[in-house]
């Protein structure tokens, strides 16, 4: 990667040194630092307090070893990970992963752009990510709490209300959750607000389930008002995954007007002309957690086809990928292109390849990153502490109202960095100009360590 800036160059070419094997997070990294290159120009102090090399590295990276035992009486052995990455403007906040693909990479890249997210929804939280390359796919309920238990066990040391606040992310529901919040209590005979996704009847927050898939629909309406005179209503949408953003993004996309025709899991997608029926794939997909497949034996009119990549070859005006991180590459751009898509806002975190995301922008395709349009998971997590601090609980209408309110600022926020720092429109530096500033002012303003 070649930047203008020598400074740059300079905080790039180190962190590519000293952590070679980690493809992941040197393309978050890449993308970040290109944001900031009429920034740094503007602001010799950043320079002079070290600020973006201190942003890069880590605060604390915790690896640790998760040993549990299976329905059959053997013993498993995971790796657990909670990376650290900046408290500048508050504790700790971020999810956790349980995936067979979780690796130190994937997590420093999650908690990387988890600093600029946190930043961006006015609340106060730094950023962190963490998780296991643990599956709970296939496995039991028994197996799951004693994995959950065990991980706690070494997790509980390192985190707190007011110094590390976890959540979920793949592989980690409301189930999840609930397990290593019980485990925590009893470890530290006391009932916080540690983690946030929790069950209303523990100190959980209404909202927080369509939190991230709900904010990314506001987000994404409020661009097309403010950008393109536009709304969602009357629009063909295509969205990836099947999860609790997918899902809820369909949700408030229909609610908005939009007609939502494909969702897909891992190992295909569905089309539906005449509009995703959200009933069945709730049924399939939270009660059953069954294959999206199943779809189409249920409802008549439906297509299934094997495989993901096909998904962006379908029609739309509007794409919503919501599955996971590089899912839209250079090839999937050009036929959304082709097709005539008009915006692209991603509900995942960073699931457009460099190469896709050049591909929108050169095109005039308005184009949101994750880091802005999927905050709205961490914004409620966050109202979830306030809560929590406060012994109190809002109703639905009162979180979904701070939530619109919460995801319209993002947006204007990298909408009016993008102008004011020269490079109008650009959504995706916009956002990563006006995350990095306030977490940049704080740390100038707390010193150095030495």
């Amino acid at each position: 990667m070649q930047y203008q800036s020598e400074y740059l160059q300079r905080v790039y070419d180190s962190v590519v040194k000293r952590n070679p094997n980690e493809p992941e997070y040197l393309q978050a990294v890449s993308e970040v630092l290109t944001s900031f290159e009429p920034v740094v120009a503007k602001r010799p102090d950043l320079e002079k307090y070290g600020i973006v090399e201190r942003i890069v590295e880590p605060e604390r990276v915790i690896m640790f070893r998760v040993s549990w035992v299976d329905d059959s009486g053997k013993v498993q052995v995971n790796r657990g990970y909670r990376v650290q990455f900046n408290s500048a403007i508050g504790p700790y906040k971020g999810g956790l992963r349980f995936h067979p693909s979780v690796n130190l990479s994937i997590i420093k890249f999650l908690g990387f752009e988890q600093i600029f997210k946190n930043s961006l929804t006015t609340l106060p939280m730094g950023g962190g990510k963490g998780g296991c390359d643990f599956d709970p796919k296939g496995k039991s309920d028994n197996e799951i709490m004693r994995f959950c238990q065990s991980f706690m066990t070494e997790l509980s040391k390192h985190i707190g209300a007011d110094t590390d606040v976890p959540a979920g992310d793949i592989g980690v529901g409301a189930r999840e959750i609930g397990y290593m919040f019980g485990q925590y209590k009893r470890l530290r005979n006391e009932f916080t607000g540690v983690l946030t996704g929790k069950g209303l009847t523990y100190g959980g927050s209404l909202t927080r389930k369509e939190a991230t898939g709900y904010g990314l629909l506001y987000f994404t309406e409020e661009m097309l008002n403010c950008m393109k005179d536009d709304s969602i209503s009357g629009k063909t949408i295509v969205v990836s995954g099947a999860g609790n953003v997918a899902i809820y993004a369909a949700e408030k996309a229909t609610q908005l007007g939009g007609k939502v025709v494909a969702l897909c899991d891992s190992t295909g997608y569905i089309y539906d002309p005449n509009g995703v029926n959200l009933d069945v794939v709730k049924q399939i997909k939270e009660v059953e957690r069954a294959r999206i497949s199943e779809y189409v034996k249920r409802v008549s009119g439906a297509e299934y086809h094997d495989g993901c990549s096909g998904i962006w070859g379908i029609k739309c005006d509007v794409a919503l990928p919501c599955a996971t991180q590089n899912e839209l590459d250079g090839e999937s751009a050009k036929k959304l292109i082709a097709n005539g898509v008009m915006a692209v806002a991603e509900g995942a975190n960073m699931p457009c390849t460099p190469e896709a995301i050049e591909a929108f922008q050169s095109a005039g395709v308005l184009y949101a990153p994750g880091k802005a349009s999927n905050a709205g998971g961490v914004a409620v997590s966050g109202l979830e502490m306030s809560q929590n601090s406060m012994r109190y609980s809002w109703s639905f209408e009162e979180v979904d109202a701070k939530l619109q309110g919460i995801m319209k600022s993002i947006f204007h926020a990298a909408f009016d960095a993008a102008k004011e720092y020269g490079v109008d429109g650009n959504i995706m530096a916009g956002a990563n100009i006006a995350g990095f500033l306030k977490v940049a002012d704080a740390m100038i303003a707390q010193g150095v360590a030495y």
